[in-house]
C-alpha cells in the first residue's frame, strides 16, 4: 500500500512540475475535438463572404495521419478533412492563387514526411491540385534529410508569384531550406526549387517555419539556437538578417505566428515548448514584450489571424496545439 501511494504522490508532482511555469494561466475559449493520433500544426482559412464560417485545419502526425477541419466551435468537419495521409506534419494556407488566367483558388500545403513529398489543395473544396503530391529534398544522400517537416506559402508583393519554403527532419549548416516556385499548368500545379538558403545550427531540427508576405520575411526556429530572419525574396539573396530571441526559451524554440496590424503594432509569437508558454516579440525591432501562459501542453504549431471572425472572436483568433491531441482557441484580445 505505502508503494502504492508513493508511486501516485510521485505522478502527481510529476504533473505539477509539467504544468508550472510561474505564469497567470489564460483558459482558451474553444478546445477542439480530438484527433485520434498527434496533432502537430494549425493554419486558418478565412470565409471572406462570412469569417463566422472560417475554418481551422490542424494535421495529425501519424502513418495513418490526416488534416482535420474544425469549424469555430471546434467540432470536426467531416467533409473537410483529408484522411489516409502518411505523416502530414505542418500546414499553411494562402488566399488567391492564380490557377489559370480566369481563376483565382484559395490553397493549403502541407508536408507529407514519409512519402517525402508536400501537398496542395484548393479550399474549401478541398480538390487536390499537385498531381499526387511534389517530392522535396530529391538530392540528398542522408535518409532524414529527405524528411519534410515544416512549410510556409510565401505569396509575394513584388509579382504575384506563390512560393513554399520547406524545412525537414535534418539537413546541411547552410542551405537547411529549400524554396519552390508554385507554377500553374493546365488546371495543375507544378513545383520549380529555386533556392537553398537558411543556417542550421546542428542541434536539435527546424521545423517551425512562418512568412510575412507583405514585408517579405521569413522567419524559422532553429530549436535549439535561436529565431532565424532571412528575405522571403529569393531575389534578395540569403544573407541572414537576425538570430535572435535565445534567451527568452526553456529549451525547444517551436511554433511561429505572426500578428501584423494589432492597434498599429506587429508581433512575432513563438512556442516556449517545455515551458508550457509563448514568447512575443515586437517585429519591429525584434524585441522583447512578453510571456504568456495559455495553458496548453508542448505546444508544437501555433497560428492566428487577426480578422474578426463573428461574435466568437471578435479580435482574431489565435490557435494552439495542445499535447492532448487537441487544439485550443483564443481570442485574440485576450492574448495581445
Amino acid at each position: 500500500m505505502k508503494n502504492v501511494i508513493y508511486s501516485l504522490l510521485t505522478v502527481i508532482l510529476m504533473v505539477g512540475c509539467k504544468h508550472k511555469n510561474q505564469l497567470p494561466a489564460i483558459a482558451p475559449d474553444v478546445i477542439t475535438e480530438n484527433t485520434l493520433h498527434d496533432t502537430d500544426d494549425p493554419a486558418i482559412w478565412v470565409n471572406r463572404k462570412d469569417p463566422s464560417a472560417s475554418i481551422v485545419f490542424g494535421t495529425d502526425k501519424d502513418t495513418d495521419g490526416a488534416v482535420y477541419a474544425f469549424d469555430l466551435q471546434g467540432k470536426v468537419i467531416e467533409n473537410k478533412t483529408l484522411r489516409g495521409l502518411k505523416r502530414p506534419n505542418n500546414v499553411d494556407i494562402r488566399y488567391d492563387f492564380k490557377l489559370n488566367d480566369s481563376t483565382l483558388v484559395d490553397v493549403m500545403v502541407f508536408t507529407e514526411r514519409e512519402l517525402q513529398q508536400f501537398r496542395m489543395f484548393s479550399v474549401p473544396d478541398m480538390k487536390p491540385i499537385d498531381g499526387g503530391g511534389f517530392p522535396v529534398f530529391t538530392d540528398s544522400t542522408e535518409p532524414e534529410h529527405n524528411l519534410p517537416m515544416g512549410i510556409s506559402l510565401y505569396h509575394s508583393p513584388k509579382d504575384g508569384a506563390m512560393y513554399a519554403i520547406v524545412g525537414r527532419k535534418a539537413g546541411p549548416l547552410e542551405g537547411y531550406l529549400h524554396q519552390y516556385l508554385l507554377k500553374p499548368s493546365e488546371g495543375k500545379v507544378k513545383a520549380e526549387l529555386v533556392r537553398e538558403f537558411g543556417k542550421f545550427s546542428g542541434n536539435k531540427e527546424i521545423e517551425a517555419i512562418a512568412v510575412d508576405d507583405a514585408n517579405g520575411i521569413v522567419y524559422y526556429s532553429d530549436e535549439g539556437e535561436c529565431i532565424r530572419k532571412y528575405y522571403a525574396e529569393p531575389s534578395k539573396g540569403n544573407q541572414e538578417l537576425s538570430c535572435f530571441g535565445a534567451s527568452y526559451f526553456r529549451d525547444d524554440i517551436e511554433g511561429i505566428a505572426l500578428a501584423n496590424g494589432v492597434n498599429g503594432k506587429n508581433y512575432i509569437i513563438v512556442s516556449n515548448q517545455q515551458n508550457h508558454s509563448f514568447v512575443i516579440f515586437d517585429s519591429s525591432d525584434l524585441s522583447f514584450v512578453k510571456e504568456v501562459n495559455l495553458s496548453t501542453i508542448e505546444t508544437d504549431g501555433c497560428e492566428v489571424t487577426t480578422t474578426a471572425l463573428g461574435s466568437a472572436f471578435p479580435n482574431g483568433l489565435f490557435v494552439a496545439m495542445n499535447d492532448e491531441r487537441n487544439f485550443y482557441f483564443y481570442d485574440l484580445g485576450r492574448i495581445l
